[in-house]
């Protein structure tokens, strides 16, 4: 992967990104995604944020090779720290995060949240938490999208500001994902439902474990059995 040929991931990150925003990549590996949207005249100006100097040198340095210095700047900080007032940002990029790590940045970045107007979030696990965060703290989901990568799957949650409410189940399957329901989706689905039938008969065999845990691991696995006749 590089700036002109993107993951399967990045590509629709990339394609979610509003032409002419002023966009916050955090955790920006290389800055790829940064480099690929200024060159397509999608961005006019970037930040990419590295939390370690490592990944920062490794983003100067792409952003140096691509002649990209004008219009993009990684600077070393925790989360959404790398903002600052003067760069405008209107759309924040968090990709291959957990879910609770992403919630955790935005919780911790409220300030710099103001006057942005997108947000492109790309969690590998923890979605049901960062819905939660979202539908609590001013924003609504416009649109999701699911993308299977190197054995990995990864959902894209898009959100604006906005008044939203969610069930639980929404918040667990994605309002959105469960009206596509795509073969990826589906697929995710089936392995996690599998993945619980395991802990569910572990704790029947093993009732010390506690009868709270067994009755929370039924209740995802009815939930996920609902979904599929929902969806079917």
């Amino acid at each position: 992967m590089n700036s002109n040929n993107l993951s399967p991931r990045l590509k629709i990150v990339a394609s979610l990104v509003p032409k002419g925003s002023k966009i916050a990549d955090i955790g920006s590996d290389h800055a790829y995604l940064a480099i690929n949207l200024i060159k397509n005249e999608i961005a006019i100006s970037a930040i990419a944020g590295e939390v370690a100097a490592g990944p920062l040198s490794n983003s100067k340095e792409e952003i140096e090779k691509n002649d990209a210095t004008k219009q993009i700047e990684a600077r070393l900080g925790d989360g959404l720290a790398v903002i600052q007032d003067t760069d405008a940002i209107d759309v924040i990029c968090i990709a291959v995060m957990g879910g609770q790590l992403i919630r955790k940045i935005l919780n911790d970045g409220k300030t710099k949240l103001s006057n942005v107007k997108k947000l492109i979030l790309q969690p590998n696990v923890g979605e049901a938490e960062l819905r939660d965060w979202l539908i609590n703290n001013g924003f609504k989901i416009t649109y999701e999208d699911i993308v299977a990568e190197d054995h990995h799957l990864y959902e894209i949650i898009v959100a604006e500001p906005g008044e939203m409410n969610l069930s639980e189940k929404e918040q667990m399957f994605g309002p959105m994902l469960m009206k596509s329901h795509n073969d990826v989706y589906t697929h995710k689905w089936q392995r996690e439902l599998k993945r619980l039938r395991k802990i569910e008969e572990n704790l029947k065999a093993h009732p010390h474990h506690g009868q709270a845990k067994l009755d929370q691991v039924t209740k995802q696995i009815n939930y996920i059995k609902e979904m599929f006749e929902y969806v079917s």
